[in-house]
């Protein structure tokens, strides 16, 4: 069964002391016989659930065993809720979550839960920026991941046609905005991005997963791979030191400013992938910012300047 819904039963039981199946499958919007399956799986698993057959039976927990939040000091939970807060504006699954863990907090925690939840707004927009709508296969390729099972979808690279793959599932990662697969496939480890994905049916092949692997460290490698190739070429200009923070907006990590001079200027090295990209994001600047090298970064304002020259003229 799924952890998320393994959660939600352990609660369910604990606030109504006993359920039935049926109770089970209304109040987690699936059926009857999965809501049984979930039930019977728990007691597998050695949680002290039992079923009591007959008039007014159903499942209970052995001897009013609990699996609540009192564990979680105010801080704790302070923090938990302002993670899930934000989360839980635009999901009604997770603000049906949100309100089964209010529920399950010890009581004096909760007003200052409720509070945390409600203090916090995620507004992933840039400023003059389009609305960002999380693609739709995320939750399915979500539950590929948790249920470990293989995935076979058409994705459309940015410059090749469409592929069918065959892939294993192994961690999705929210970058700014736009969403990201990790996965294994028969080349290796690939990062796919989701809204780039056309289709995608979940199988019932299971999933391999290198021991020791993490979403969160394989990331860390994509990102340092990526970066680096962003940085690949450096130049060095001349700028107006009060300039410096907007230039560092507009480069990143990619911009590493020296001391103020006497001048009122600053000397920066910044980066990107290719002498074009460099001069693109600075051509904006006009005579604010000088250019002392390389040749190539130099060459390529010059052209972009005399372009818009004729053209302007």
């Amino acid at each position: 069964m799924r952890a998320d819904r393994l959660v939600a039963v352990l609660l369910l039981l604990q606030a109504r002391g006993r359920v039935t199946a049926a109770e089970v499958a209304a109040e987690l919007e699936v059926s009857v016989a999965t809501a049984r399956r979930d039930l019977e799986a728990l007691s597998s698993a050695g949680i002290p659930v039992y079923p009591q057959a007959g008039r007014g039976g159903g499942w209970s927990l052995l001897g009013g065993a609990r699996t609540d939040l009192t564990g979680l000091t105010a801080p704790e939970a302070r923090a938990l809720f302002l993670l899930l807060g934000p989360a839980a504006a635009d999901a009604p699954q997770a603000r049906s979550a949100l309100r089964k863990l209010t529920r399950a907090l010890p009581e004096v925690f909760r007003a200052e839960a409720a509070a945390a939840a409600g203090s916090v707004v995620v507004d992933p927009t840039g400023w003059g920026g389009l609305d960002g709508e999380r693609p739709p296969l995320v939750e399915l390729l979500l539950g590929a991941v948790v249920d470990r099972r293989r995935v076979r979808l058409r994705y459309a690279g940015r410059t090749r046609a469409p592929t069918q793959r065959l892939i294993d599932p192994w961690g999705l990662v929210d970058k700014d905005g736009t969403w990201y697969l990790i996965a294994g496939t028969a080349a290796g480890q690939r990062t796919f991005r989701i809204d780039r994905v056309l289709d995608a049916e979940v199988t019932d092949l299971v999933a391999q997963r290198p021991e020791g692997f993490t979403p969160a460290g394989a990331w860390e490698r994509v990102v340092d791979e990526v970066e680096a190739r962003r940085g690949r070429l450096t130049a060095t200009v001349l700028i107006e030191t009060r300039f410096v923070p907007v230039l560092r907006s507009q480069f990143g990590r990619h911009c590493d400013p020296g001391p103020p001079g006497a001048d009122g200027r600053s000397r920066v090295r910044v980066g990107a992938p290719t002498a074009l990209d460099v001069a693109r994001t600075l051509a904006g600047w006009g005579s604010v910012v000088e250019v002392l090298d390389p040749p190539e970064v130099r060459a390529e304002l010059a052209r972009i300047g005399t372009e818009l020259a004729g053209r302007y003229a």
